[in-house]
């Protein structure tokens, strides 16, 4: 018997593209998986999907490519050239891009899918790798309408909820708004509880008084937590938190605006990612914040 729907392929299978072709598979989903380091799509093949040796063979015979690669230049190289994904796609077929890339790549990776005479559409999720195993994440979906029906099987196998934004690169514009608020959580978070602890009081005490009311963010919360326990496996890991601040501070100064928080956290998390700790988890520069201060005590 056939699956449901169309056959999808998943360029990126790392943290995030792992889960998400793991619940489609898991929806009935037809799904080929490539991935640069092929040891990280393998685990898939046990789940039924089929791996691929090149983006070009786990696009031969999709309706639909999913792409969820570190950036611009690894989605365009994915798509393009002699083993890229656009060479056996049919015309009508669908690309869904859903890496952070930000506004001009999004831009460029649109023109490249007209070319092709394929449907773009721009869906960044919100979300890390657990909601992404647990099918909680948010895809902030923007392109051609009539693009609605037919992808929101494949958005539900994934996500909780769907948010439909309008034209194509209006869902990498939320995104970066969205990931602009969650450096700004992050980083009040890392402040306070170093003064907290320059203060000479125990930083759970902070928690304690924020968690459950108007003040507490359970996002920030939750990563205070991890990082006074000291975990730091990487589900938003700081180089990549790092790279989105950056994205959303490109967009800022094409439009003439300022945003002297944003270039306080990049200055201060460039810092944390040259004394090593660029793939511990964004969590890190609470615990490094905290670690200074309390040095500055002694």
């Amino acid at each position: 018997m056939s699956a449901p729907g169309p056959a999808i392929a998943v360029l990126g299978t790392g943290r995030m593209g792992a889960p998400i072709a793991h619940n489609l598979l898991r929806a009935g989903f037809s799904v080929s998986v490539w991935n640069r380091t092929s040891a990280r799509a393998e685990p898939l093949a046990g789940e039924g999907a089929r791996l691929a040796s090149s983006p070009a063979e786990a696009a031969d015979g999709a309706n639909v490519v999913l792409t969820m690669l570190a950036d611009g230049d690894a989605v365009a190289g994915a798509m393009s050239g002699s083993d890229g994904a656009l060479g056996p796609l049919r015309s009508g077929s669908t690309w869904i891009q859903m890496a952070t890339v930000g506004v001009e790549w999004t831009e460029r990776l649109a023109s490249l899918a007209t070319a092709h005479a394929v449907e773009f559409v721009d869906a960044p999720v919100s979300g890390s790798d657990g909601p992404a195993r647990e099918r909680t994440l948010i895809v902030l979906a923007s392109g051609a309408e009539a693009m609605r029906t037919r992808l929101q099987p494949i958005f539900d196998a994934i996500a909780r909820k769907t948010l439909w934004l309008g034209p194509a690169g209006n869902g990498t514009r939320l995104k970066l708004v969205l990931n602009d608020w969650l450096a700004s959580l992050t980083e009040g978070m890392a402040e306070t509880i170093a003064l907290t602890e320059a203060l000479g009081l125990d930083p759970r005490l902070f928690i304690e008084a924020i968690e459950d009311g108007p003040l507490g963010s359970p996002y920030a919360v939750a990563k205070a937590r991890a990082a006074l326990a000291g975990e730091f496996v990487p589900g938003f890991a700081l180089r990549l938190a790092f790279k989105d601040v950056g994205l959303a501070l490109d967009a800022a100064r094409e439009r003439n605006l300022e945003l002297p928080i944003t270039e306080a956290i990049a200055r201060r998390w460039q810092e944390a990612i040259a004394g090593g700790h660029a793939d511990e988890d964004v969590a890190t520069v609470i615990a490094t914040a905290g670690a200074s201060a309390t040095a500055g005590n002694g």
